[in-house]
């Protein structure tokens, strides 16, 4: 497994902890809490600190896998795959937390699994679909929201709003840029 493709399963494997961290010092977490001192802003300290972390993770791996020729099929297939496990758990987690509205995170996520299904389709017929640009926009715009939401920091609450309302534009953008683009694999289909 070379190095990309590495640092693509880390990202995915500090999921957990990103989780346990951002949701342990909120309610329902209450041995957590204790453990934690009951202090919530610092296990969202620490779950921001991962998130970006795992973020970072996303641009260093491509970046290293375009650079030295490191791409393969399980990178194609896990990267954007990690990236919306990542995204996804962390806008579900902001949800029960009250800082995301859950219709948002549904159009985002149904998203996903339309997009998934298509590479899925087109897959089983030969073909490999990478992201778009409107993709890595949308990405880009959704892991900020993230980071803004966790950090909650009421001076930037109309930028936390402002980038929200952008992501969900990139989020329905990209998916019909994706579906028209690549119409021809449901013709496809046998």
């Amino acid at each position: 497994m070379n190095l990309p493709n590495k640092l693509t399963v880390f990202r995915v494997v500090l999921i957990v902890p990103f989780v346990v961290l951002l949701l342990g010092g909120h309610e329902g977490w209450g041995w957590f809490a204790a453990l934690s001192g009951g202090n919530s802003a610092c296990t969202d300290y620490i779950a921001l600190a991962i998130f970006v972390i795992a973020s970072l993770t996303d641009l260093l791996d491509g970046k290293i896998a375009r650079k030295y020729d490191l791409i393969t099929n399980f990178g194609k297939f896990m990267d954007p795959l990690a990236d919306k496990l990542l995204v996804c758990s962390a806008m579900i987690c902001l949800t029960a937390m009250g800082r995301i509205p859950a219709w948002i995170v549904i159009v985002i996520i149904s998203r996903e699994f339309v997009i998934s299904g298509f590479r899925l389709i087109a897959s089983d017929n030969g073909k490999v679909i990478a992201a778009s640009w409107w993709g890595k926009f949308k990405t880009t715009f959704q892991m900020a929201m993230v980071i803004l939401m966790i950090a909650d920091i009421p001076a930037l609450s109309l930028v936390t709003e402002i980038v929200m309302w952008v992501s969900l534009l990139l989020t329905v953008v990209s998916l019909a840029d994706y579906l028209i683009k690549n119409k021809g694999v449901m013709q496809g289909t046998k």
